[in-house]
């Protein structure tokens, strides 16, 4: 899958199947339904997970969890847009699954 199909597949109101959690957690978060993103990046502790739990708690606005998600993952903080890093985020992963 790629950017464009994953960004279209929010219209519809499922996650396609086979997703990863982080995948889920970020098409969840662009359906604007951030509790389920969060619990999806709850999920597992992998440094996938994690980076995206991070960028959750920065788009809540609650900067020093965000900061913690970041160190567990070994990130450094985003400094670009909240939408710049969820696409940085989705191709991320999207890569991996290819």
């Amino acid at each position: 899958m790629d950017l464009k199909s994953f960004r279209d597949s929010v219209e519809k109101p499922a996650p396609p199947q086979g997703l990863s959690l982080a995948l889920q957690a970020l098409w969840w978060d662009a359906k604007g339904d951030w509790e389920k993103a969060h619990h999806c990046a709850q999920e597992r502790e992998d440094e996938a997970g994690m980076w995206v739990h991070a960028y959750l708690h920065r788009k809540e606005g609650d900067l020093s969890n965000a900061d913690y998600w970041y160190r567990r993952c070994r990130k450094t903080p985003a400094k670009v847009s909240l939408d710049e890093e969820w696409e940085s985020l989705a191709q991320s992963f999207l890569a991996r699954t290819s």
